[in-house]
């Protein structure tokens, strides 16, 4: 492994890791009111956008980092999701 490589790789570390701690507030606390919607679609877009970039360059640092990322903002996003407008429509008919 190149030095570039491992540059990319604990970069992808930390970005990738810096979503665990609101992934697991929003799991415990089911609390997702905080959070804007609007980042979170965008965000996870273009994170989509970077995993399919690095699928095409085949850029593994890039795959696995935006592949994990994808996956814990998929969560995050779903939950914001569910809590907006599932949950706030059976609210409303209570």
């Amino acid at each position: 492994m190149i030095f570039v490589d491992v540059i990319g790789f604990v970069a992808a570390l930390c970005t990738t890791l810096s979503f665990a701690p609101q992934l697991i507030k929003v799991l415990k606390t089911g609390d997702t009111s905080s959070l804007s919607l609007l980042m979170y679609v965008v965000f996870t877009f273009g994170v989509s956008l970077w995993l399919v970039y690095g699928l095409l360059r085949e850029d593994i640092p890039l795959i696995i980092a935006n592949g994990v990322t994808l996956l814990l903002a998929g969560i995050i996003l779903s939950k914001k999701i569910r809590n907006d407008y599932f949950l706030s429509k059976k609210t409303l008919k209570e």
